[in-house]
């Protein structure tokens, strides 16, 4: 829950930057990209929120989920930021173009392990 409540936080700091200063710096879709990158580290990182507080959910599931989510913040949203500044940046990101996938895989198998841990809960 802790990572949680960080990430959220960060969350909310790297929305406004991307509010403040971003569109001052880069184009329009380039803003919406980065954008998509702080919702989708929004959502997951409430998702930790709760998976961290329900008490019906197994410590092996929650640590899979955790897992997932986190490397999938760190893939998907990470990739998703650097890539938005690449207008701005002295060197060219476009090497991270495939780890956005990677990050978003990351989700869909942390929901997938959360299901099945959901599924198979023997308490």
């Amino acid at each position: 829950m802790l990572w949680a409540a960080v990430l959220a936080a960060t969350t909310i700091a790297i929305g406004a930057f991307g509010a403040h200063a971003l569109e001052r710096l880069v184009p329009e879709d380039a803003v919406a990209s980065f954008e998509t990158g702080v919702r989708y580290q929004m959502y997951h990182a409430l998702a930790l929120l709760v998976v961290g507080v329900a008490s019906h959910i197994s410590v092996a599931t929650k640590k899979w989920v955790f897992f997932f989510f986190v490397f999938g913040i760190l893939l998907f949203s990470g990739s998703i930021y650097i890539l938005s500044l690449k207008t701005v940046l002295p060197f060219s990101p476009t090497f991270l173009g495939p780890v956005t996938p990677i990050g978003g895989l990351l989700f869909i198998v942390g929901w997938i392990r959360l299901a099945y841990g959901l599924l198979t809960n023997k308490r």
